[in-house]
């Protein structure tokens, strides 16, 4: 049996989670568990809620621990019950990963010191705070340490850690079954392929004001 634990907190993007946990799922012998701090459910970004099947006081050890992102980080990364709870799973853990933001979370437990690591483009510039070298790819692997991009990277991070668990021809399986054969409408779902223009108006829209946000929330941390 394997243990795959998906920590959860207010303000989580729901892809993050549901996106890797589509695919875990069919990893041979997984068994899934959504992590609260209690049994309360637990509100997305995407305006429903997630209902944890386990809390941290009675959550099983992790095999693979991932940390999904969201604007809801900058607020975790506070909770000391959270971080103690990411420290407490790492110890036994095999894999230890992040999608998107959730790379701040395992940061601020300690757990990204000297690592290589990548997140959301829009926060690249914030890892080096909790002591990480960015590595501008969607999916970064360092020892037993995988991060991913912002949000759908979670899924080619969930086939790659398959692949390392169990082979590729599994991880082939797995994106077959499921269809993963993604064609969108146009490039620029990053912006080394999108018009500086759209970039620009996005950030100033969204990604500055929520960097800030997670940069204030960083330097509050202890030895920050």
């Amino acid at each position: 049996m394997t243990n795959i634990v998906f920590p959860l907190f207010d303000g989580v993007t729901q892809l993050d989670f549901t996106g890797p946990a589509q695919f875990l799922a069919r990893l041979p012998g997984a068994t899934l568990y959504a992590v609260g701090r209690d049994a309360n459910p637990i509100m997305t970004d995407s305006g429903f809620a997630i209902v944890p099947n386990v809390t941290f006081a009675d959550c099983p050890s992790a095999d693979i621990i991932c940390v999904p992102g969201g604007h809801g980080v900058a607020a975790a990364v506070q909770d000391r019950a959270m971080l103690d709870f990411l420290r407490q799973q790492a110890n036994g853990a095999q894999w230890i990963t992040s999608v998107c933001t959730g790379a701040f979370l395992l940061g601020a437990a300690g757990l990204l010191q000297g690592k290589r690591a990548t997140t959301h483009w829009g926060y690249t510039h914030l890892l080096e705070k909790v002591g990480a070298t960015y590595v501008p790819e969607r999916v970064v692997e360092d020892g037993s340490v995988i991060t991913a991009g912002g949000v759908t990277s979670g899924i080619d991070f969930a086939l790659t850690l398959i692949a390392r668990a169990t082979g590729e021809d599994v991880a082939r399986m797995v994106q077959l079954g499921l269809e993963y054969d993604p064609h969108p409408p146009w490039s620029g779902g990053h912006p080394s392929t999108s018009p500086p223009a759209l970039v620009d108006a996005l950030k100033t829209r969204s990604y500055d004001a929520a960097a800030a946000r997670m940069e204030t929330a960083l330097n509050a941390l202890p030895g920050a």
